[in-house]
């Protein structure tokens, strides 16, 4: 007949819905404990064979993460994810700064060096520029000569400006070789009251330098988060199509590749992830999704996965869209699937407090990545403004118009070359001014082992483990936070506004 009604689901039963939770929704239900927060320990993996001190990354964004925020980073112990708004040759050059950063063989291809014959006045225009106070004397085969230093040269400033270097350098020089420990080096200067010590093969020839001022830095990390040969460790976006891209960043030394897409359940985008993983060396985490079916989908070739679909503050994907997943039940589900073959999570946005961090810990995650926290530190790439007497930094969503006429437009699976007017799914803006990353990074850290001390959890383990939640009426969230009073003093840690 022609009314008959074909055999469906009805769409009202679309309409019984599961329930899906945000940080907001829940707190961690004390316990009992012996752990001090700060005895906590806080190092976990953020993929599967890169470790990190302190489960913190800086997102892959272009007003967040370019190499100075990925170095500051690093020596605290996270990881710093380069963003990929610029081109593949900028990319390397990117990831080579992160990676020289903190090495402590300096190599020879950026060692600052003069030879016999050059002017005393030269070399000091050399150095200056080169921003060095000492720089090893080579002959045309690289042999090590002598080390010519700020000491040397002064005296013939004045009155000998047009001597050789070969005539003022210091000839006996002390020399090591290439595997040399930090502490072997430090002696050496110490004994000959040296600042710097050539590195040189069984020829004598020049292969790279260790200097007191690199040794001295390394010291100031000590929790720094490094790869196997002492390098501070590095993470970059590329495209979830960019093959190329992914090569180029791993011939340069990267640790960990995101395949940094909106909507990483996308069998294109699998497709693509899958055998960029097989073309590679580095670790690959693959992102965003929301969901345990997608992470069923990931699980057999991913390092790790990434969650998040529209949480951050810049992101306007679930209002745009229509589609998303509140974020602490997203984590959930994922890590539900991926705890079972040992694969990393890392929660991607919607991270204001420390608190919100170490629930996401608690909801699976072994890591969690934060855009807006850190945008606003020295490290991160944005320009300051001033607004109303007060500093801002600028920020954007990698889904913003400026954002995807930059470059970013197919992490949305949109074309850059399109004709038509983008469809942003963020905005641009602005955030308060916070100063160094470290101070913020004390801070997140600092509440996150509170919340282990809370729960009775000392490693990142335990707290997914022995963690539980409690759920919170709009009365508790209210209860929460400061309230019937004015705030005199603000908290480093807390801002009303947020």
């Amino acid at each position: 007949m022609a009314n008959d009604v074909p055999d469906r689901e009805p769409f009202t039963e679309k309409l019984r819905v599961p329930e899906s939770l945000t940080f907001d929704d829940v707190l961690l239900r004390p316990m009992e404990s012996r752990v001090e927060p700060d005895d906590a320990d806080v190092s976990t993996r953020v993929s599967k064979n890169v470790e990190l001190n302190i489960p913190i990354l800086s997102a892959a964004m272009d007003t967040v993460t370019e190499s100075g925020m990925a170095i500051g980073m690093a020596r605290e112990g996270g990881l710093g994810v380069l963003h990929r708004n610029m081109n593949a040759e900028q990319m390397v050059r990117e990831i080579e700064r992160v990676k020289r950063a903190d090495e402590l063989v300096i190599r020879r291809e950026d060692v600052v060096t003069a030879n016999p014959g050059q002017t005393i006045s030269e070399v000091d225009e050399m150095m200056e520029r080169a921003g060095v106070s000492g720089a090893p004397v080579v002959d045309d085969d690289d042999v090590v000569l002598g080390i010519i230093s700020g000491t040397d040269i002064r005296p013939y400033l004045e009155v000998g400006e047009s001597d050789e270097v070969g005539e003022a350098m210091t000839d006996e020089v002390i020399t090591a070789e290439r595997d040399v420990t930090a502490r072997d080096a430090l002696e050496l200067m110490y004994d000959h009251k040296i600042e710097r010590v050539p590195i040189v093969d069984d020829d004598s020839r020049l292969v790279g330098l260790v200097t007191m001022q690199g040794i001295l830095q390394r010291r100031e990390h000590e929790n720094a988060a490094r790869d196997d040969d002492g390098r501070l460790v590095c993470g970059v976006a590329v495209g979830p199509f960019d093959d190329e891209r992914a090569q180029m960043a791993d011939d340069a030394g990267v640790d960990v590749i995101f395949i940094d897409c909106a909507h990483a359940h996308n069998l294109n985008v699998i497709d693509t992830a899958r055998d960029i993983k097989e073309s590679v060396e580095a670790d690959v985490v693959v992102g965003n999704v929301g969901t345990r079916e997608a992470a069923a989908e990931l699980v057999d070739f991913a390092d790790g996965i990434k969650v998040g679909i529209g949480p951050g503050s810049i992101c306007t994907t679930r209002v745009v869209s229509g589609s998303g997943m509140p974020q602490i039940s997203a984590v959930a589900e994922v890590a539900d699937v991926a705890a079972d073959y040992d694969i990393p999570v890392i929660a991607d946005g919607g991270i204001r407090y420390s608190g919100d961090a170490i629930k996401a810990v608690a909801a699976g995650a072994d890591a969690v990545m934060l855009g807006s926290y850190f945008a606003g530190t020295d490290e991160a790439p944005g320009r300051v403004i001033t607004m109303n007497g007060k500093k801002y930094k600028q920020y954007r969503g990698m889904g913003s118009v400026g954002a995807m006429q930059s470059g970013g437009a197919d992490r949305y699976l949109k074309e850059d070359n399109e004709d038509e007017e983008y469809v942003p799914e963020g905005v641009e803006a602005a955030t308060p001014y916070k100063g160094s990353l470290a101070s913020e990074l004390h801070q997140l850290v600092g509440g996150m082992q509170s919340g282990m001390g809370y729960v009775g959890a000392e490693t990142i383990p335990e707290v997914k483990e022995r963690a539980r939640f409690v759920r919170v009426s709009a009365a508790g969230q209210t209860e929460g936070h400061p309230h019937d009073v004015m705030i005199t003093d603000e908290a480093p840690n807390y801002s009303p506004n947020e």
